[in-house]
This record gives C-alpha cells, sequence and structure tokens, in this order.
C-alpha cells in the first residue's frame, strides 16, 4: 500500500503542475520590453500623474519613442508600437489606432 502511494505521489504532483502552468499567461512582447528597460524607473505615478504628456495614441507613441532613445534601448519602430500598445492597455485605455 506504501509503494502504491509512493508511486501515485509524482503523478498527482505532476498533473497539480500541469494545471498550474495553464492558467498563468505568456507576457507580451511589449511586456517584457518594458518590465525589462523602464520599470526600474517608471511607476504608477508616472502614468497616472495629473501634469501627464501622454493624452493619445500618437503621443503615447512619441513618448515610448522618447524614452527609449533617452535608455539607448535601440528599439525599432515594431518594439516601440509593442510596448505603447502595453502600457495602453495596461494604463491609458486610448481607442486604438486605425
Amino acid at each position: 500500500m506504501l509503494r502504491k502511494s509512493m508511486l501515485i505521489v509524482p503523478f498527482m504532483l505532476c498533473g497539480n503542475l500541469a494545471d498550474a502552468g495553464e492558467t498563468t499567461r505568456d507576457a507580451s512582447r511589449g511586456e517584457l520590453l518594458y518590465s525589462t528597460h523602464c520599470e526600474a524607473c517608471h511607476n504608477l505615478d508616472v502614468h497616472w500623474r495629473d501634469k501627464r504628456v501622454v493624452t493619445d495614441w500618437k503621443s503615447l507613441r512619441l513618448e515610448v519613442r522618447r524614452w527609449q532613445d533617452v535608455a539607448g534601448a535601440g528599439w525599432g519602430n515594431e518594439d516601440i508600437e509593442e510596448v505603447a500598445r502595453y502600457l495602453n492597455a495596461l494604463h491609458y485605455r486610448f481607442p486604438a489606432p486605425h
């Protein structure tokens, strides 16, 4: 009986780990870039302050481009767009660009 229990436990653990993986989501490229290059200095106050610079999609993209230049990240247009989309979904909720 003890031997059967010892064989069943590893399978139960593996099953539980597999289920846990299904509930997590993959981070978007924009989220990964932001968390790697920006998040250390930018907190929620940057995105929600009263006199924020970002007021629409155009200004959001411009600020992402500007700050990646300041950081020397070397992002291309696609990376800038991904980070802008991530920030828009997380903080700003501007209508999607055309």
